[in-house]
């Protein structure tokens, strides 16, 4: 019996949701960043009535911009060339279509397909600016009045405005906006790229493989690397075999309190040479993780402060000199990546291939119970490839 899916069911799996489950947090970020764009775009720049002198006034369009440029960031359709220039360019072809055409129905069809036309050769496809288009064609009186101030004024502008708003929001929310480069310098940075997007790929190769299967509207060189990056580590990780984090984490631990002072902390790196250290509450609770990066870090900033030449400048940015002594539990990581016991050591593969985290803490009901570094999982690794295949017969 085939296992083969009916017709039946293909269609209606082809009717439900093609995209992933949204976090509610992700999706409260991009709603809570459209609302400020358009908050701002309404109070300040633009407003729901029409100017006669400078033709600023809110287009239902905006709203379709920002849904991409806060909510789909990475998106090549929603990136700031696409959206000032595709919403531009629509707009002139609706200005244009508009002031020659008569026959409402007609003006609608040729100015909204035009757009599409002018979006694809000026590399600015922005599905808004279809509707920009539209609104022109229906829109003949206001049109005639605005003329082709209707591109500067709402359009080119308020797109700017949210485009704009967008790049702040999303480096205050911890996104990237706009699209990651393929060029862009390392996290560390340096020339070489992540060690998870050294995939011997070319940008050329990669653009190649986004163009064979028609996927440059959908997704970037740079983001493309990363998911091929990320698979190839998952697909490691499944050869680890059934090798669990309880299996080859650290058990005997040096852990500190988040009241231990810093010097002390300091001194338990230097004595046992680790790179990383648990911070535990009452009954060894997990609290966090220092790393040595965190000291340095730590150590930089002190070093500022007491430089002769500490300006007010550099005070703000590094902020006011703690009033009592620095402690541990003042500079741990809370938000590290977390595993039990269970979890298969593949999967800590990608959580320790970033170069932000450098261990990853085992926990059983909220207490650690181990800790697996990244010498842990190569040494397993290593381990795991010099056993011999087992026997196939």
């Amino acid at each position: 019996m085939s296992s083969r899916p009916s017709l039946q069911r293909r269609i209606l799996l082809g009717l439900g949701p093609a995209i992933a489950a949204v976090p509610l947090r992700e999706a409260a970020r991009a709603g809570l960043g459209a609302m400020l764009g358009l908050a701002l775009l309404g109070a300040f720049v633009l407003g729901p009535t029409v100017d006669p002198v400078l033709g600023l006034y809110l287009i239902a369009p905006f709203g379709a911009t920002a849904v991409l440029v806060f909510a789909v960031p990475n998106s090549p359709l929603a990136q700031p060339w696409s959206a000032v220039v595709g919403n531009a360019a629509a707009a002139c072809v609706g200005v244009a279509v508009c002031l020659s055409v008569p026959d409402p129905v007609l003006r609608v069809v040729l100015a909204v397909g035009l757009a599409i036309i002018a979006m694809g050769l000026a590399r600015a496809m922005h599905p808004p600016g279809g509707a920009i288009a539209m609104t022109a064609a229906l829109s003949p009186d206001q049109i005639r009045e605005l003329g082709l101030g209707f591109v500067l004024a709402p359009v080119a502008l308020g797109t700017a405005v949210l485009v704009l708003t967008a790049v702040l929001y999303a480096r205050a929310t911890g996104r990237h906006y706009p699209l990651r480069q393929f060029e862009a310098p390392s996290p560390a940075g340096t020339a070489d790229k992540a060690p998870a997007k050294r995939l011997g790929l070319s940008e050329v190769e990669l653009t190649e493989i986004l163009q064979r299967y028609r996927q440059s509207l959908n997704l970037g060189v740079e983001d493309l690397a990363r998911l091929i990056g990320a698979a190839q580590i998952r697909a490691a990780g499944h050869r680890a075999g059934p090798l669990t984090a309880g299996d080859i984490m650290s058990r005997d631990l040096v852990t500190v309190g988040p009241e231990t002072p810093l010097l002390s902390v300091a001194e338990l790196f230097r004595q046992h040479g680790f790179t990383s250290l648990p911070v535990v509450g009452a009954e060894g609770a997990f609290l966090g993780v220092i790393f040595q990066i965190h000291l340095i870090r730590r150590g930089r900033d002190e070093a500022l402060r007491q430089n002769r030449g500490f300006s007010r400048a550099m005070a703000l940015l590094l902020g006011p000199r703690p009033a009592a002594p620095v402690r541990a539990g003042d500079i741990m990581d809370t938000a590290t990546p977390r595993a039990e016991q269970s979890t298969p050591a593949g999967a800590l593969l990608p959580m320790l291939s970033e170069g932000d985290c450098a261990a990853v803490p085992v926990l059983d009901a909220g207490r650690i119970v181990g800790i697996v570094t990244r010498t842990d999982l190569i040494a397993a690794l290593a381990r795991r490839s010099l056993e011999p295949e087992p026997d196939a017969r």
